[in-house]
């Protein structure tokens, strides 16, 4: 890294993780749907599935595209480059990498119809992949074996399921994070969250990390997913959070990709309450996001937001960047900043590392889950802690038997750019035990 990272902030609190100041070694190097291949814009890198000695291996990646709601094009779109760059430089240990893309549409029935293709494909593993539909999909891959590796942890299923590889700590450790930064400096919190299956799980996990630190629990406040308009919930969200004159409040939108368009409505009924802070979860916001909203003169500056990695300026990223540079330097849904894009970065870090250490032996679905299972552990440059999945890790007494990194870091929104505001990461494995997430 260049430079030291601000000291910790007393705004935040809870048990510490490792400096990451000390982890910044550059990476590893390393439904039917209407898609036929790369040429027709459905991304297909062609080919067949893995086998032994130099047949090439077919994965898949899949993301909501083009919906009223939340959307990760960047996720396929940097696994095509992703195999671009990596079958430039003589594939995985060997062997040419085939992706496939699937767009989920943010609908169950299409998530089970792209894990449906996934089987029929004969791909070896679903990998760096975004949906909220995991009844859906999970059981289709697990009748067929297949490994789930580094979904976006938008789903509890993803942190149980044998099959499911995560590299971070998901919903769960983002908001029990923000919970825990929260306590100290907010009066009433209100949190804004989707009316739907998987928004129910997040009062919980906020309240985590609020109650943990002494605070009383969130204002729970569903919204409609994919409103265009939020004025009467950013009124009732401030109203709320301004009880006590003595004691500002803090309201957190989690809604996605609609929490900009919440802001733009925030914005206007907030001229009253100038008081009020935010806060959110990356995800809900990126650097895009705040670039787009006006910058330091927009909504989000002052705004505390827990992420799940180091932040982009890190020389970590510089892997992931240099892919982007080679192979989609002109595709705009391709972003570094993006933490679905970055998600995919490690999730492919963890194949590579599964299928090299299978050596000249057969890649499949059967051999990748035994080499993940068997105590392969995988080192990701620093951007997360090692990375190793056992049957039961240590937050499957509160139900997240495959959640093994709870680290977050915290950023704040400062001159209109996201940057530090805690040198080190924070491990919420404390907190969540201590949740009642029952």
């Amino acid at each position: 890294m260049t430079g030291r990272r601000p000291t910790r902030s007393t705004f935040l609190r809870g048990p510490s993780g490792r400096s990451r100041a000390t982890r910044t070694g550059a990476l590893a190097a390393g439904a039917l749907v209407a898609c036929a291949s790369l040429a027709a814009g459905c991304g297909v890198v062609p080919g067949s599935t893995g086998g032994s000695g130099d047949d090439p291996i077919t994965v898949m990646t899949w993301a909501p595209q083009d919906t009223g709601a939340t959307n990760k094009p960047g996720m396929p779109a940097f696994a095509q480059a992703y195999a671009r760059w990596i079958n430039d430089r003589g594939g995985l240990g060997g062997r040419k990498l085939n992706v496939l893309t699937c767009n989920e549409h943010n609908d169950g029935i299409t998530a089970a119809k792209c894990a449906r293709r996934a089987v029929k494909e004969n791909a070896v593993a679903v990998v760096g992949s975004y949906s909220q539909h995991a009844d859906s999909f999970f059981p289709v891959l697990e009748g067929a074996g297949i490994p789930y590796i580094g979904g976006y942890g938008i789903t509890n299923t993803e942190f149980t399921s044998p099959l499911s590889y995560p590299v971070n700590g998901g919903q769960p450790a983002l908001l029990a994070g923000l919970g825990s930064a929260l306590a100290d400096s907010c009066g009433p919190v209100t949190l804004i969250r989707p009316d739907t299956i998987a928004g129910d799980q997040l009062p919980v996990l906020l309240d985590s990390g609020l109650t943990t630190g002494g605070h009383e629990r969130a204002r729970d406040q569903r919204a409609a997913e994919d409103a265009t308009a939020y004025d009467g919930q950013s009124q009732r969200a401030l109203e709320r959070t301004t009880t006590d004159p003595a004691e500002p409040g803090c309201v957190v939108p989690v809604l996605g990709d609609r929490t900009g368009t919440f802001m733009d409505s925030f914005r206007r009924a907030r001229e009253d309450y100038p008081e009020v802070r935010t806060a959110t979860v990356l995800g809900s916001v990126d650097q895009t996001t705040v670039n787009a909203s006006g910058g330091a003169s927009g909504p989000y500056e002052g705004a505390y937001v827990t992420g799940w990695y180091p932040a982009v300026s890190d020389p970590a990223w510089g892997g992931m960047k240099r892919v982007i540079k080679e192979q989609a330097f002109g595709d705009n849904d391709v972003d570094a900043a993006d933490a679905g894009v970055q998600t995919t970065w490690i999730a492919y870090t963890v194949l590579k590392a599964a299928v090299e250490s299978l050596g000249d032996g057969e890649v499949s679905a059967h051999t990748l889950t035994r080499a993940l299972d068997d105590g392969l552990k995988v080192g990701t440059g620093g951007l997360t802690p090692p990375l190793q999945w056992k049957f039961a890790d240590k937050l499957a007494s509160v139900g997240f038997p495959r959640l093994v990194n709870a680290e977050v870091t915290l950023q704040v929104v400062r001159r209109g750019r996201l940057v530090s505001a805690s040198e080190d990461a924070v491990d919420t494995t404390r907190t969540l035990r201590n949740a009642d997430l029952a």
